[in-house]
């Protein structure tokens, strides 16, 4: 007996247990009711979906080519489309999660209006975003299996026992929506118990996975701007450890950590890190510091020194009261950081990147797992890069060094239309094509995500729409340029009333009025032009 089945024999008991107080009440409608709100609480999506990102970790373990995507979202309604598209091209939600981006909660969900990506932002709208979209993503279960129940009525009510079996096994091998969100938290939003008590709403909300970044709390850049800060490891480690705590009060026992790393990029630290003694992970830490050798006699005013091996060595310290990372010193920082985050909790890591390089992050990740055998990377293959140019130059500098003649190129302005068409260009775009599966094969890569594209694919419909619409072609570029495509591609929004939840609410209307109910989906809602 299926689930809703089950369900249907149980309610019609309790019907019978109530008598004729409840004789009203249908229980193949109650049934319906509950099969398209399958998930409770945040709570219980997030056990779900923690046991699903623990699956596709251990299937990546086995097998590189079973990496996992996302996209970045700002609205509940831009992931529910980005499911139900996936839904209806591939049939199957398996490896594709959502991205929950501070960088997008910031510039688009703040009160205070557009802020750049510098945890400025109310903390408590990121814990919103995430329920928010879960409320979105249960909507679209909602909608897709009363789609299916009033298919099922058609085929009994015209007496098709086979269609009304076929519809029925859809029912029962229904695949909900609700897939896992790696939601980012920053650098923690403040000290770990600030860390641990947003996690907690996050994780309240539905969040299974939290990605959390070594950065100072008060001093958070984008990942891709100048001006990192990072924090000594202990610092860090009691901020994982929060999360961990956070996880664990709720019962959601396997989620999931990202560990991110911004050292590559990250030329300053606000602190010198606690050290007892040599080789310490506070020694190790300091070991990186811009330093110069100094006598007790030439010491200035308010310097601040530490003792190395015997040695008074003056950090260099900026008027911003920062100290200075030796220049070069980016990538030992990254694998110590990678390291040391995974040995103590973090399930995955994130090495914020200034170019999508395979050779330059498998460098890295190689070393990693000498020490940590199975460590797995999420990657941020960054609208920030210029990926067309990064790989034209790539491609440029790999066909020089083979010798190959490169004169008929440009490699400064290899970003030019001119070599759209070119083999040099050619070879590049199919580098970008298979850059995620190569990087998940070679570089350790488990799950792949764009962290804003959306901002950018609103901002570039939008544009065409108005150059469109407000210019010689009026209506027509409304019609022509998005009504037309919604209905020759199947969007499901061209029918917007029933997006918006217009349907299911005729079928609870029906459910709690019978035949005096109200309904708008009758035969003069225009929804109907659309089939």
């Amino acid at each position: 007996m299926s689930q809703y089945q089950e369900d249907i024999h149980n309610l019609d008991n309790l019907k019978a247990a109530y008598g004729a107080a409840w004789g009203a009440i249908s229980p193949e409608s109650a049934a319906r009711m509950k099969a398209q709100n399958r998930f409770k609480t945040g709570l219980d999506i997030a056990r779900y979906t923690a046991d699903i990102m623990r699956a596709d970790m251990q299937s990546y373990d086995q097998d590189p080519a079973q990496y996992t995507q996302s996209l970045g979202c700002w609205h509940g309604f831009i992931g529910q489309q980005k499911m139900i598209s996936i839904k209806k091209h591939f049939q199957s939600t398996k490896g594709r999660y959502l991205y929950l981006s501070g960088w997008m909660v910031a510039a688009l969900r703040s009160e205070f209006g557009p802020l750049p990506d510098q945890s400025m932002h109310e903390k408590t709208s990121v814990a919103a975003l995430i329920a928010e979209l879960y409320t979105f993503l249960r909507q679209a279960d909602a909608r897709e299996l009363g789609g299916l129940f009033r298919e099922l009525d058609d085929a009994r009510q015209d007496g098709d026992e086979l269609a009304a079996k076929a519809v029925q096994n859809k029912i029962d091998q229904f695949q909900t929506h609700i897939v896992p969100i790696v939601a980012d938290i920053d650098a923690g939003f403040g000290n770990a118990e600030a860390t641990y008590l947003l996690a907690k709403r996050m994780i309240e909300a539905g969040a299974c996975c939290i990605q959390l970044e070594n950065q100072v709390s008060d001093e958070k850049q984008c990942g891709h701007q100048d001006g990192k800060v990072t924090v000594p490891h202990e610092d860090f480690l009691a901020k994982i450890r929060a999360v961990r705590y956070a996880f664990l009060e709720l019962g959601v026992d396997n989620g999931v950590i990202v560990a991110r790393t911004d050292s590559l990029g990250a030329g300053l630290t606000k602190q010198i890190a606690v050290t007892h003694k040599p080789g310490d992970l506070g020694d190790q830490y300091n070991s990186f510091l811009d330093c110069e050798e100094v006598a007790l006699d030439e010491m200035q005013n308010g310097d601040v020194v530490i003792n190395r091996n015997g040695k008074l060595l003056r950090p260099k310290r900026l008027p911003s009261n920062l100290f200075q990372f030796r220049s070069g010193t980016g990538e030992d920082r990254c694998v110590l950081d990678c390291i040391t985050s995974l040995q103590n909790g973090a399930d995955l890591l994130w090495i914020e990147t200034e170019k999508p390089h395979i050779g330059q992050i498998a460098g890295m990740v190689n070393r990693i797992r000498e020490v940590v055998p199975n460590a797995k990377l999420v990657y941020n293959n960054s609208p920030s890069f210029n990926w067309t140019l990064n790989f034209r130059q790539q491609v440029f500098d790999s066909m020089s060094a083979a010798g190959e003649d490169v004169s008929a190129y440009d490699r400064a302005n290899l970003m030019s239309a001119e070599y759209d068409a070119t083999p040099l260009s050619v070879q590049a775009d199919e580098k970008i094509r298979t850059f995620q599966a190569d990087a998940a094969r070679e570089a350790g890569i488990f799950h792949h995500l764009i962290t804003l594209p959306t901002y950018h694919t609103a901002a570039l419909s939008t544009d065409n729409l108005a150059k469109e619409y407000f210019g010689e072609q009026g209506m027509l570029g409304y019609v022509a340029g998005v009504q037309r495509q919604e209905i020759r591609q199947g969007i499901a929004c061209v029918k917007h009333q029933n997006m918006a939840g217009s349907d299911i609410g005729d079928d609870h209307k029906e459910y709690f009025a019978g035949e005096a109910a109200l309904k708008a989906g009758g035969k003069d809602n225009t929804m109907n032009q659309f089939g």
